[in-house]
């Protein structure tokens, strides 16, 4: 979205809508084969940290311990929900 710049950049700006329409068609595919709050917290949270991730290397933005331990944290719980499925 940063690159669009306000959609104001044509093919950033199609380049959104086709990623967001490419990722809600995946998602339905895992639905298939996850319960609905597993797949909704590895999508939310992958997506935070890939982000996150980007935003660090691509756009440089700055790299503090909260912000890695936070990172961590959200990993350790995704992990910890995909574990929960198996523990019953």
């Amino acid at each position: 979205m940063k690159l669009s710049q306000g959609f104001s950049k044509i093919l950033p700006s199609i380049l959104i809508f086709v990623f967001y329409a490419v990722s809600f068609f995946l998602f339905t595919l895992a639905l298939k084969g996850m319960d609905v709050s597993i797949a909704y917290a590895v999508w939310a949270g992958l997506g935070t940290a890939l982000i996150t991730i980007i935003g660090i290397l691509w756009f440089r933005e700055p790299v503090n311990s909260v912000k890695m331990i936070s990172l961590f944290i959200v990993v350790v719980g995704l992990i910890g929900l995909n574990l929960s499925d198996r523990i019953t």
